[in-house]
């Protein structure tokens, strides 16, 4: 491990946050792998952690405001060890939050979403594009166009399972704002923008 320990779980905003892999589909033009400092953590994983390291790193979560999902990589590669966690997770009565690119139907081949159904309680799906072009030209999916339709109709099934669903944009060269926000009001969600971290 090159000497130093594997940032699994990292305080911010009074939230906890989890590292749990390294895959994303995705190559976000912005993604915090492709900037100097990212959060102000490694985030590089030496292996992917177990549940037992995960729940470990975590300890007690009470004091914190929540529980995110939210490392380098997609969470939902790992979907077993996000069901684990936060079912883990809820005996402490702390709200989990799992980040997501919104891809799981294209790279698992299944609807995860009845799963987390009572174990999510918010879900923030990265959307930051308007349209099926210009969502491959940003995040440089491997699914090319076909990801944007995907991640649209995994929003919209999001909502029978999870009782706050957010979409997000990063505030970035090339991203329409205002566009991604009539999507997401055609999609009956909230709309969050994010801050582009240097």
């Amino acid at each position: 491990m090159h000497g130093k320990e594997m940032v699994i779980a990292y305080p911010l905003n009074q939230g906890l946050y989890l590292n749990i892999t390294n895959r994303c589909p995705n190559a976000c033009l912005f993604c915090i792998r492709q900037t100097a400092h990212g959060v102000g953590y490694d985030l590089w994983l030496e292996h992917e952690p177990t549940v037992t390291e995960i729940t470990a790193a975590i300890g007690n979560p009470s004091g914190y405001r929540e529980v995110v999902f939210c490392g380098y990589g997609e969470p939902l590669t790992r979907p077993e060890v996000v069901v684990e966690v936060s079912r883990w997770v809820k005996q402490f009565a702390v709200p989990v939050r799992l980040n997501t690119n919104g891809l799981a139907d294209l790279f698992l081949g299944y609807d995860i979403l009845p799963q987390l159904a009572g174990l999510i309680d918010v879900i923030s799906i990265s959307l930051n594009a308007e349209d099926a072009a210009a969502y491959a030209r940003i995040t440089q999916s491997q699914y090319g166009l076909k990801a944007y339709p995907a991640l649209l109709d995994f929003v919209k099934r999001s909502r029978n399972y999870i009782p706050k669903v957010v979409v997000s944009a990063v505030d970035y060269p090339g991203i329409n704002l205002d566009n991604i926000g009539k999507v997401a009001k055609s999609l009956g969600v909230a709309y969050r923008i994010r801050s582009f971290q240097q």
